[in-house]
């Protein structure tokens, strides 16, 4: 018997046909109708627990770190992978996913540099860091740079998402730009409501069912082709390289994939993407931070890379044995619908576009609750002071509708690209430049300066500009030998434009800060490698204590007389702890599966009467910021 027979096809029909007369079925509406109400009650479930501005766009710094690796998996991937990468995998084989190599170059700076600065700076955006580190005007180029990076994503996830449903739904009158307008209606609702809790927790079930779906469709097409012989033997020769050739085609080759994703792409997502900066600071600590990013890296990300590309790959089989079915001049942002209508059933096909509909909805929310962080912590907040926090915490939501609203016209721009890769590529070598060049050089040299900063962000778009009016002359000589492309109207030196953007940034970066004086470092503790520790004391209110202790689990009961963020225990379980009082530590629900949604950081105490054993006395205040049920009991741990 085959496998999945509820998700296989029928008898094969053509794939543009079999896409369309799914919009008639309505198992195929059930599932996808019944999926998007379901990320709709998420989103209202978990708006209770936004409370505060930290909730909101943190979650509260709770989680733990497999809850986030989820959430992250989901970001990572987005909308725009599976179709991205099955049109790569279609066209170039095995060596699309040579993207999903390149966080390996950086992930140890980001684990040991960037992020244990920001988490223990209170770092609330990204901009905030460059005023910290630089000045206030350095902060407002950023901030519009961050903005326009992160509102393009937005725009390239409703192209996205709507290039995937065109097939479906274009034979029955619907317009792509009908698409993009309802399907931003839909992800905004949720996301305007929910806020950071939401986002994670719906990309819990949504990362998860990116993977299975991924995967899945490479078994199923497997089984519809006739085993992994037949895969493999219809597959040309140069498709079965994991890495393309070095120079040509100027589509799609080696060093240009390198410079845009390896370089420019992954230290401008590690680094400078506010989302994602948002996933590890709702976790716990540092030390789940750093577990999260290791799993992702080392697990999450090459299954990943094979659930993107695995349509692609399973096309360019069934372009080669049946191409009645799929022609070999399919155009690559069709390729991922047009398999899964091929290989699977109506109730098959409404899941897998429901998995990418999971993925839109992945990459937008935490795009669009962050732009709200930015747009309220470094525009808002600065011009409103001293209102309330529910004041901002509504503003926060009717800025990410706006931001909603403004992904919408990006869409628009990006449409006129040959396709989404293209698209993706010009505007990472182009957005990101400027960003990871002073966000780089600021943490990792200390002798980078200010005017150096600020020189960066206005000299250096002059000079990209000036690189995409004269290619051949400026770009050209760093090009690898990479040829022009024959059409006229083609994207010159589409990828490798980033290694000359990155040059021109880093040059106006290093050449300035020889000749201008750099802050004193007492004045940026902190904000640079070289002066971690101090971030640490700082984030500890002392000197740490890395003494390892026990996790305890106890009732708990409320203390009045302690201060507000403060817990005590019992003399012996503060030595079982290997805590004293001033130390933070962690106090969660004992459900170990809730992922620290119902938890808190305090304050360990003396005051007060000393609790009696299997007992932990807590403020008033931290049964309600850990959002704790009078009948659970509490696990609690020191911090590191």
């Amino acid at each position: 018997m085959r496998p999945f027979l509820l998700l296989q096809h029928g008898p094969p029909v053509p794939a543009g046909d079999a896409a369309g007369a799914a919009a008639s079925n309505p198992v195929f509406w059930a599932i996808l109708l019944g999926y998007f109400g379901m990320v709709l009650a998420f989103g209202a479930w978990f708006a209770r627990f936004n409370r505060t501005t930290q909730d909101f766009f943190f979650g509260g710094r709770r989680f733990s770190w497999w809850l986030i690796t989820i959430s992250i998996v989901a970001t990572g991937v987005g909308s725009h992978s599976f179709n991205k990468y099955s049109g790569m995998g279609f066209r170039h084989g095995f060596s699309s996913t040579m993207a999903y190599m390149n966080d390996w170059f950086f992930m140890p700076l980001f684990l040991f540099g960037w992020l244990p600065i920001v988490y223990f700076m209170g770092i609330q955006s990204i901009p905030e860091y460059f005023e910290r580190r630089f000045n206030r005007l350095t902060r407002i180029l950023a901030t519009l740079s961050i903005l326009v990076y992160m509102l393009g994503y937005i725009g390239i996830g409703f192209l996205t998402m709507a290039r995937t449903l065109a097939p479906v739904l274009a034979p029955h009158g619907w317009s792509q730009a009908g698409l993009i307008w309802l399907l931003a209606g839909v992800a905004g609702v949720y996301i305007t409501f929910g806020g950071q809790t939401a986002v994670i927790f719906t990309d819990l079930l949504q990362g998860l069912l990116l993977l299975f779906a991924g995967l899945l469709l490479v078994v199923l097409g497997l089984d519809w082709l006739g085993g992994l012989d037949v895969f493999w033997n219809a597959l040309p020769a140069e498709f079965k390289l994991p890495l393309a050739d070095f120079r040509e085609p100027s589509e799609f080759n080696f060093v240009g994939i390198f410079w845009q994703d390896a370089i420019a792409g992954s230290i401008g997502f590690l680094f400078l993407n506010q989302g994602l900066i948002m996933r590890f600071l709702a976790c716990r600590s540092v030390q789940e931070g750093r577990k999260a990013a290791a799993f992702n890296v080392l697990v999450a990300l090459p299954l990943a890379a094979v659930a993107v590309s695995g349509a692609g790959w399973i096309g360019r089989a069934i372009s080669v044995t049946r191409p009645d079915l799929l022609p070999p001049d399919t155009p690559a942002d069709d390729v991922f619908t047009r398999v899964a209508s091929i290989v699977s059933s109506p109730a098959g096909f409404g899941f897998f576009v429901a998995a990418v509909t999971a993925a839109l909805m992945s990459t937008v929310d935490t795009l669009v609750n962050a732009v709200a962080a930015v747009a309220i912590n470094d525009v808002y907040r600065p011009i409103l002071r001293g209102r309330t926090d529910r004041h901002y915490l509504r503003a926060a939501m009717l800025l990410s509708a706006l931001a909603t609203l403004t992904g919408v016209a990006a869409a628009f721009f990006f449409a006129r690209f040959e396709n989404l890769y293209v698209a993706h590529g010009v505007f990472h070598a182009t957005a990101t430049p400027p960003l990871v060049t002073v966000v780089f050089l600021g943490i990792f040299w200390r002798r980078f300066t200010t005017p150096a900063a600020v020189a960066v962000f206005l000299a250096g778009p002059f000079l990209m500009l000036l690189g995409n009016a004269f290619p051949e002359t400026l770009i050209g000589p760093l090009s690898h030998g990479i040829a022009l492309p024959e059409d006229p109207e083609g994207t010159p030196y589409k990828y490798i434009r980033a290694l000359y953007n990155l040059l021109a940034c880093f040059g106006v970066g290093i050449g300035l800060s020889l000749v201008t004086r750099p802050r004193p470092e007492t004045e940026v503790q902190g904000l640079t490698l070289r002066t971690l520790e101090a971030a640490r004391r700082l984030f500890k209110g002392g000197e740490p204590n890395d003494a390892a202790g026990e996790r305890l689990r106890r009732r708990f009961a409320v203390d009045p007389a302690l201060p507000p963020s403060s817990v005590r225990a019992a003399a012996a379980d503060q030595e079982r702890l290997a805590a004293r009082p001033g130390d933070l530590v962690y106090v969660c629900d004992a459900r170990w599966w809730l992922g620290g949604l119902r938890s808190t950081h305090a304050w360990l105490r003396d005051q007060g009467e000393e609790p009696p054993a299997g007992v932990l006395h807590l403020s008033p205040d931290l049964l309600q910021s850990g959002r704790f049920l009078p009948e659970r009991e509490l696990t609690v741990e020191k911090e590191l």
